[in-house]
């Protein structure tokens, strides 16, 4: 059984930091992409970052230069570096990783206030 567990999500004020991870477990072949998307109340689900297993990564516009998603393959985990929240980075923040298919994590709350 497959399983992706984040962590890291909280409540901070804007202009502050926070570093989610989120750890793959079970009978896990190599993975191929991980990444993060989030969903805000109200909103669609949206593709935050991503990054294959060589290191390439893609960003979306609105966190370009804040944010860092990097990996450690060893490990089966995939970080996200959040730098000079706002309020709109509000959202619930969910991981998923591929190998056979698409794996989510159940999500973490990241809550940024004024």
């Amino acid at each position: 059984q497959v399983r992706l567990v984040e962590s890291g999500g909280g409540l901070v004020q804007a202009g502050g930091s926070l570093r989610l991870s989120c750890t793959a477990s079970g009978n896990i072949p190599r993975i191929n992409n991980m990444g993060w998307y989030r969903q805000a109340p109200g909103k669609q689900r949206e593709l935050v970052a991503d990054i294959s297993s060589s290191g390439n990564t893609n960003y979306a516009d609105s966190v370009k230069g804040r944010f860092t998603i990097s990996r450690d393959n060893n490990k089966n985990t995939v970080y996200l570096e959040m730098n000079t929240l706002n309020t709109e980075d509000t959202a619930l923040y969910y991981c998923y990783a591929e190998f056979y298919g698409r794996y989510w994590g159940q999500g973490t709350q990241v809550t940024v206030s004024a």
